[in-house]
C-alpha cells in the first residue's frame, strides 16, 4: 500500500550539500512534502535533511536525465501530483511557491517553466544568457519525462501544454572564480562525452571558431556588457572552457585512436 501524502512534492536532487541543503529545504516549505533524492552524500547532507523531515530517496548517480527520471517515479510511488524540481544551490520565494499552487489549481498547463536569477560572485546577473535562463522544474507526474541519453542540460518532455511562471528562484551559482572552475570543469567532461558519442570531430580551426563564437553569443548576443566587468569576465570564462572541452573531445579520440594524432 502505497503511503498517503500530498499533492505537490518538492523534490532536490543532491550528493554531498551539506552547505546548501538545510536553506534549500527552508525555502520550499510551502510544498506538501519535500524529498531528497541523494545520491549517497557522505558529507552530512542526509543526516540535515532527515532532521527537517524530508523523505530520503536514495540512487547511484548515472546522469542528471536518469535520476530525475528516478525521482519522479519515486514522487509517484509517494502520491505526488505534481513535482517541483529544485537543486540545493537554488532558493524558491514564498512568492513563487503561492504562484505555484495557484496554477497547478487553476490552469490546464502540465510543464511549467521558472525563470532564475543567477547570482555570481555576489552579482546578480543580467545578461550573457544568465538572466532569465527559464528552467522547466514544474511537472505533472505521469505527463513529463527525461531523455536518457543527454546526460547533462537535462530537459523534461512533455505530453501536454507548457507555460512560464512570473515569479523566480534564486540560484547561488558560483561563490568564486575557483568554484566556477570546479563545476565547468565537471560540465565540459558531460560535453566532451557527448561530442564525442555523437561521432563530432574538431576541425583544426575550431578551437578558435568555436570560443570566439561562444563569446560573441553571450557578450553581444545575449547582452553581457551589461554586467560590466563580471560580464566580460565570465563570458571571457565561457569561451575559455568552450576551447577546453574541444581539446578533452580530442583526447577521448587520442585514447581510442592513438595512431591518428
Amino acid at each position: 500500500m502505497k503511503p498517503e501524502t500530498s499533492k505537490l512534492i518538492a523534490v532536490i536532487l543532491a550528493k554531498n550539500e551539506a552547505k546548501h541543503i538545510a536553506a534549500c529545504i527552508d525555502s520550499v516549505q510551502w510544498a506538501d512534502a519535500v524529498m531528497l533524492a541523494d545520491s549517497f552524500s557522505d558529507d552530512g547532507t542526509v543526516e540535515i535533511a532527515q532532521k527537517k523531515g524530508v523523505v530520503i530517496c536514495q540512487h547511484d548517480f548515472v546522469n542528471f536525465s536518469v535520476n530525475r527520471n528516478l525521482a519522479l517515479a519515486d514522487a509517484a510511488e509517494l502520491g505526488a501530483a505534481w513535482v517541483f524540481f529544485i537543486d540545493a544551490d537554488e532558493r524558491a520565494t514564498p512568492e513563487l511557491g503561492a504562484e505555484i499552487r495557484r496554477v497547478i489549481a487553476e490552469r490546464p498547463e502540465v510543464g511549467w517553466w521558472v525563470p532564475r536569477f543567477n547570482v555570481m560572485w555576489g552579482h546578480t546577473m543580467k545578461g550573457g544568457g544568465w538572466y532569465p535562463d527559464a528552467q522547466l522544474r514544474l511537472l505533472k507526474i505521469g505527463k513529463a519525462h527525461y531523455d536518457p541519453t543527454r546526460e547533462v542540460h537535462e530537459f523534461a518532455e512533455l505530453d501536454g501544454a507548457d507555460a512560464t511562471l512570473t515569479e523566480h528562484l534564486i540560484h547561488f551559482n558560483y561563490e568564486s572564480l575557483a568554484h566556477f572552475r570546479l563545476k565547468q570543469n565537471r560540465y565540459l567532461n558531460y560535453e566532451a562525452q557527448i561530442l564525442h558519442k555523437k561521432g563530432v570531430r574538431a576541425k583544426p580551426w575550431t578551437y578558435l571558431s568555436m570560443p570566439l563564437r561562444e563569446f560573441y553569443r553571450r557578450y553581444v548576443l545575449l547582452k553581457g556588457y551589461r554586467d560590466g566587468w563580471r560580464g566580460l569576465q565570465l563570458c571571457g570564462l565561457m569561451a575559455w572552457y568552450m576551447f577546453k572541452t574541444y581539446r578533452r573531445l580530442r583526447e577521448l579520440y587520442r585514447r581510442e585512436t592513438p595512431s591518428n594524432f
